[in-house]
């Protein structure tokens, strides 16, 4: 009888959320509980959307093992949950808060649960009901289409009501009980949404005729909506990224290896030394001007509270002339003068350094004597062999010696006078940044996917999702979008008002044809 009216009262359940489904004409999501999984205990949850901001749900499991009664150790049991759940920005989307009832028939014996709960069924058998009121937050990831990933996390405050008995596989009750108890709830779900998000319409939004005018007692025709992107904002690091190539993301970040050629990388910036020498002069070649933009960009980025400065890679280098042990000594003194002039103009941490000495700058001065043998087919200065020489002697200091020898030396005194000079320096100099994620433009650009379909309730949820950030300037035509396809047209041109005098062209645009609709 018992199994019977859980089974009746489960149906009643489902249909209550199909005739929901019906009456507003809304998609149901089937999910799957993966934590509850791990348990061995088969669930669904079947969720419909109530209205923009609610769901109804219901969660059901069932752990029918082990099925012989001889086995002592067993949990088996049935559990219903019916839920509602709120929605901060719309149903299936980002955060949610939910409220559930859980009534679960069960039988266990010599279960060892987490976290210390319930110690007692480690050595007894109960057999009996519990019915429980919880609460529990939620975040909901959108995967696609057809899928989200869910978590969420709460308590539940319950009643039970059981039998005891003295064994897992024997009959022999030994007492009743019942009691108050709190137990946690976690979920790691995967949603699948049924009928799926709506595909984006190719062709662009046409609003409807308006049946009051604009501007003038005429109605106005309909007309298409004019709708962008919003660009992500990323700080001011990511405004200066845009004038300064040597400020960089921190995704693009890789270790310094002395395989790459720094001169070729556009991304970096250069400081250079006098032969032999580690004291960086401001007064040396461009030193002064390269010098000020650094600092000028770290201190911009560190006063700023939408980026930071994650990362700041020195690669000192030296010239090959000379002892190869001191050149490496040199290459790491020039990286370490650079940092230690970084931060007496700005308080930047040690730990924020990348500061590598590259040594003897072979590879970067191999690339650049293939790009003179390039432009001179001819090789009249006959740097051809000191490529031959580079690529097939691996000993550096038989390496030099024998570049030294070449033509009399004519060769290297060309080499010493034209390349070696740009090989003193304090190598690769890049500033790596992070910023804070851009939400709102992420809201926007959600908002305005959803007003390019012909859904109806897609329409309100884009108005839901852009009065959340209404307060952005960038909002405001997509606003004015939503409001318009809502019905809500005095506010509507509000917002392209308010875009429009901010510059934005495509509220100009979206007036411009509500005027020029007007005057017909």
């Amino acid at each position: 009888m018992r199994k019977f009216n859980l089974l009746s009262l489960a149906i009643i359940l489902l249909l209550a959320i199909v005739n929901v489904q019906k009456v507003n004409a809304q998609h149901f999501t089937i999910s799957n509980n993966l934590l509850y999984d791990a348990t061995l205990t088969p669930n669904l949850r079947l969720g419909a959307r109530l209205s923009p901001h609610w769901s109804l749900g219901l969660t059901a499991g069932y752990r029918p093992w082990p099925t012989d009664d001889n086995e002592s150790k067993k949990w088996k049991h049935l559990l219903l949950a019916p839920d509602a759940r709120y929605w901060t920005d719309s149903v299936n989307v980002h955060h949610f808060f939910g409220f559930n009832l859980i009534y679960s028939h069960y039988n266990v014996a010599e279960v060892k649960f987490p976290f210390g709960l319930w110690k007692s069924v480690r050595d007894e058998r109960r057999q009996g009901d519990l019915a429980a009121v919880g609460a529990y937050y939620g975040y909901s990831w959108p995967l696609g289409r057809f899928w989200n990933l869910e978590t969420h996390i709460g308590l539940a405050l319950g009643y039970t009501w059981y039998d005891r008995y003295q064994c897992g596989h024997c009959g022999k009750k030994i007492g009743s009980d019942k009691k108050v108890f709190v137990m946690p709830q976690a979920g790691v779900s995967i949603v699948y949404n049924i009928p799926g998000r709506p595909r984006k319409v190719e062709q662009p939004v046409v609003l409807p005729a308006v049946e009051e005018p604009v501007t003038a007692a005429v109605d106005v025709q309909p007309f298409v909506a004019s709708l962008s992107p919003v660009p992500e904002f990323k700080g001011r690091a990511g405004e200066l990224q845009q004038d300064n190539q040597v400020v960089t993301h921190i995704s693009e970040y890789r270790p310094y290896d002395r395989t790459r050629i720094l001169r070729k990388e556009k991304n970096a910036l250069f400081v250079h030394f006098d032969f032999g020498k580690s004291k960086l002069r401001k007064d040396y070649r461009e030193n002064n001007a390269t010098l000020d933009r650094i600092v000028d960009i770290t201190r911009q980025i560190m006063a700023d509270s939408t980026s930071s400065v994650k990362k700041i890679q020195l690669v000192g280098l030296a010239s090959f002339e000379g002892n190869t042990a001191t050149n490496e000594r040199l290459a790491q003194n020039r990286a370490l003068a650079l940092q230690h002039y970084i931060q007496q103009e700005v308080s930047v941490p040690d730990s924020m350094f990348e500061t590598v000495g590259g040594g003897e700058a072979w590879t970067d001065f191999r690339d650049q004597l293939n790009d003179i043998v390039t432009d001179d087919p001819e090789d009249r200065i006959g740097l051809r062999k000191v490529i031959e020489i580079i690529d097939q002697e691996q000993d550096v200091n038989v390496r030099e010696r024998r570049i030294k020898q070449l033509d009399k030396g004519r060769t290297w005194t060309y080499i010493k006078m034209n390349i070696l000079k740009d090989q003193r320096n304090s190598g690769y100099i890049n500033i790596y940044y992070d910023y804070v994620p851009d939400k709102a433009a992420a809201t926007i650009n959600e908002a305005n996917e959803l007003l390019t379909t012909d859904c109806s309730d897609c329409h309100h949820e884009a108005l839901r999702l852009l009065l959340t950030v209404r307060n952005d300037e960038r909002a405001q035509n997509a606003l004015g979008v939503a409001y318009w396809l809502c019905g809500q047209r005095d506010e509507a041109l509000a917002c392209f008002r308010r875009a429009a005098a901010n510059g934005n062209a495509n509220a100009q645009e979206n007036l411009r044809q509500l005027e020029k609709g007007a005057q017909q």
